[in-house]
């Protein structure tokens, strides 16, 4: 990281970028940002694909038990990496299995388990109050991506990586899986197998994602780019390029965007309203071309 800050500090002394750049948390804002738009843009695809909408939300909000327990653990009250993942991906993995195991409908067991989240950790955090920060749970909620230190990206870094690295050779299998289970099946894919990677990657993206975008709108990035592509692309591969774009510029404009005019705008909230706008242009074309 410190060699690219030294390369951002260089163009700001050559007149290529604006004195922001020569902050080092405004470069890590931007690294941050290069790193999770791509993957959230172009996994909210197969979300879509798989109607999952609104299963990075619970996730997201679990997030805040994830936390509580973290601290009460003894783990860093600004970083409790570990009680986050662990607790998360509990969750994530139960309530997967619960709906292939119930004929509860999957909105139902998702605003269920969403409740139980978020009424536990409510409870937790009465007891870490005194231990945490109520900045630090703002930012949680609605996301800092100015507050990104070194080590949140190699997190975000490891992780990007090892979901690529999983994700490209199970991109079509994962996709089949989402559309036609049963032709999945035929064609001897294992189809639960694939189901659960995809939910281990969702929620390892999400989680990833909290300290950026914010546990209540990181559900939103993963949804909002790929409906706009949608509306703009007609085959698989062209969905998944302007998707990962799309997120990709959302996070850079709401990053820098704000700050650069200097508006009181948590970065989690600018990166959606930017993404929703995105949305909103492409459904105004869309409605102007039919008629």
């Amino acid at each position: 990281m410190e060699s690219i800050r030294q390369l951002a500090l260089s163009c700001v002394e050559a007149g290529w970028l604006s004195e922001s750049f020569s902050y080092a948390f405004v470069v890590n804002a931007v690294v941050a940002a290069l790193l999770v738009g791509p993957l959230l843009g172009g996994l909210g695809t197969l979300v879509i694909a798989k109607r999952l909408a609104f299963f990075s939300e619970a996730v997201g909000h679990a997030a805040l038990t994830g936390i509580a327990l973290g601290v009460l653990l003894g783990e860093p009250p600004e970083n409790p990496i570990i009680g986050l993942f662990c607790f998360c991906m509990v969750f994530a993995l139960l309530l997967h299995f619960v709906r292939n195991r119930t004929n509860v409908p999957y909105d139902t067991l998702v605003g269920v388990f969403l409740a139980l989240a978020l009424a536990v950790g409510a409870a937790l955090l009465m007891y870490v109050a005194r231990k945490i920060n109520i900045h630090m749970l703002e930012n949680v909620l609605f996301g800092s991506i100015l507050t990104v230190t070194d080590q949140d990206i190699m997190i975000l870094g490891l992780s990007c990586l090892l979901i690529i690295l999983v994700l490209i050779p199970t991109f079509n299998r994962i996709l089949l899986t989402c559309i036609s289970p049963d032709i999945a099946r035929v064609r001897g894919h294992v189809t639960h197998f694939y189901d659960y990677l995809f939910v281990m990657m969702i929620t390892l993206v999400t989680i990833a994602s909290v300290k950026i975008i914010g546990a209540v709108l990181v559900g939103a990035l993963l949804l909002i780019p790929g409906a706009t592509a949608r509306l703009l692309t007609k085959n698989m591969g062209d969905f998944v390029l302007v998707s990962a774009l799309l997120a990709t510029v959302s996070c850079l404009v709401g990053t820098i965007l704000p700050m650069e005019l200097e508006l009181p705008v948590p970065s989690g909230a600018a990166i959606i309203i930017v993404s929703a706008f995105f949305f909103l242009v492409a459904t105004s074309y869309r409605i102007v071309r039919k008629s």
